[in-house]
Parts: C-alpha cells; sequence; structure tokens
C-alpha cells in the first residue's frame, strides 16, 4: 500500500533552516508528481510546493517562494524540501502528499516544524 513517512521537522529559531525528507513506498514513485502541505493550528491545509516526476518542474505557493525549495531522488524514492530563511508563520504540521496541487491524494502522517525564538 501507498506509504509516506516524513521527518526532518523541529523547532527552530527565525531566519533559520530545516530539510524535511519524505520517503516514499508501495507506488512507483519516479512516475507521480509530489507536493508538500502543511497545516496551521487552527487553519486549513496549505498547499507549499509540487516537483514533476522528473524533477525539473517546480512551482511555490507565493508564501514560500524564494526561501523554500522541493527537490527529489527517485533512485532513493525520497522527496524533501529545503527550507530556508524560516518564520514564525510557517509553523505548520507538514506533509508530503501523492499527486500535484490539483489533485493530490495519499498523505503521511506529516513532521512538525516550529519557528520561535
Amino acid at each position: 500500500q501507498v506509504q509516506l513517512v516524513e521527518s526532518g521537522g523541529g523547532l527552530v529559531q527565525p531566519g533559520g533552516s530545516l530539510r524535511l525528507s519524505c520517503a516514499a513506498s508501495g507506488f512507483p514513485f519516479s512516475a507521480y508528481y509530489m507536493s508538500w502541505v502543511r497545516q496551521a493550528p487552527g487553519k486549513g491545509p496549505e498547499w507549499v510546493s509540487d516537483i514533476n516526476s522528473g524533477g525539473y518542474i517546480t512551482r511555490y505557493a507565493d508564501s514560500v517562494k524564494g526561501r523554500f525549495t522541493i527537490s527529489r531522488d527517485n533512485a532513493k524514492n525520497t522527496l524533501y524540501l529545503q527550507m530556508n530563511t524560516l518564520k514564525p508563520e510557517d509553523t505548520a504540521l507538514y506533509y508530503c502528499a501523492r499527486g500535484p496541487r490539483s489533485g493530490y491524494n495519499y498523505r503521511g502522517q506529516g513532521t512538525q516544524v516550529t519557528v520561535s525564538s
């Protein structure tokens, strides 16, 4: 079955960096668009970024453009999100999902990112 397992979250000070990872299994990872989505406490899900199957087309939400970088390693079935210049408003549960912004479905349990001094 489809499994997505995120890791790499934690507590970081404003201006800091984190790299999230998502290990995928149970489906042909290299054939799918993948997305990162986040959900802050009391708010609905917010799409953050997606990447095409080959890893050469990426898109970002305006709120993270220029600070976050999505990438993937199809040989390792792993999706990444490099997050730089983190802000308190980036605090959320981050999860990876199978599919593009317009139609992602399966998602992992998520990894918590907290940006605070």
